[in-house]
């Protein structure tokens, strides 16, 4: 029997990256998706190509309005949801002289409160199921660098929201466990907009290879089995901790 099978899972930041690979992870597992993502465009195809299990609603996590039509559309759809994949993101460079007032409270505007509101405004749907909510979070929680003081801020804001949301279903008897994952650097759409952010992207990657005491960045697909995981019953007795996949990155000097 599929890990999944007939789990009703949402997945924000669909249409590329780790998203993408999530929402085709959970599929192949036997769940029913509803992608979201503000590019309505290319999220709209994934979801078309995951097929007749999956739909999509085009939205901006750090809508509040937006997070409620997806509740919205979930419950007329399917009456619940099982899985909350928290994942939509944005990385934008700058050191605290650097970057712009704009540039900071976009960053915290969707990497938390964007993850924030989809636990508030989902959390009805979950409760009394065994669901199972996934932030994505990120090395960058705990391993500060200079030049990302407002994704290591939203980050790390992850990483602690997720603990007071667990501790609070808990204490709630709502049945609904909350995890984060701590990638590493992985090879996504997004690596590729910050790459072009800077003058020497080449030089950029590879200094973020050489980060990783194993030799190489991550792919997709290695964070999305992770996700598996923790959407699934095997992780019943887990919850308010953070996962790290990222190849040694954290536990480099």
């Amino acid at each position: 029997m599929a890990k999944l099978e007939n789990k009703v899972a949402v997945v924000s930041g669909v249409a590329a990256g780790l998203g993408e690979a999530i929402a085709r992870r959970f599929l192949a597992e036997g769940a029913h998706i509803v992608g979201t993502d503000i590019d309505p465009v290319r999220g709209a195809e994934v979801v078309d190509e995951l097929g007749e299990r999956a739909s999509f609603v085009a939205h901006d996590v750090a809508s509040e309005a937006g997070w409620e039509q997806v509740a919205t559309q979930v419950a007329a759809r399917h009456g619940n949801v099982d899985v909350l994949v928290n994942n939509a993101g944005i990385t934008r460079m700058g050191s605290v002289e650097d970057i712009s007032i704009e540039d900071f409270d976009r960053t915290l505007a969707v990497d938390l409160r964007g993850p924030f509101l989809g636990c508030r405004l989902l959390l009805p749907l979950m409760k009394g199921r065994g669901a199972s909510i996934i932030n994505i979070a990120s090395v960058s929680s705990f391993k500060p660098q200079a030049e990302l003081v407002a994704y290591n801020a939203a980050k790390a804001g992850v990483a602690l929201m997720t603990k007071s949301i667990a501790l609070h279903c808990a204490q709630q008897g709502y049945d609904v466990r909350a995890n984060y994952i701590n990638p590493g650097v992985i090879r996504t759409d997004m690596l590729e907009k910050v790459i072009n952010q800077v003058e020497n992207g080449e030089a950029l990657m590879q200094s973020y290879r050489d980060m990783h005491p194993i030799g190489r960045i991550g792919e997709a697909d290695e964070i999305a089995a992770m996700a598996v995981y923790l959407a699934s019953e095997e992780a019943g007795f887990i919850t308010g901790t953070g996962f790290t996949v990222d190849g040694g990155l954290g536990i480099n000097p």
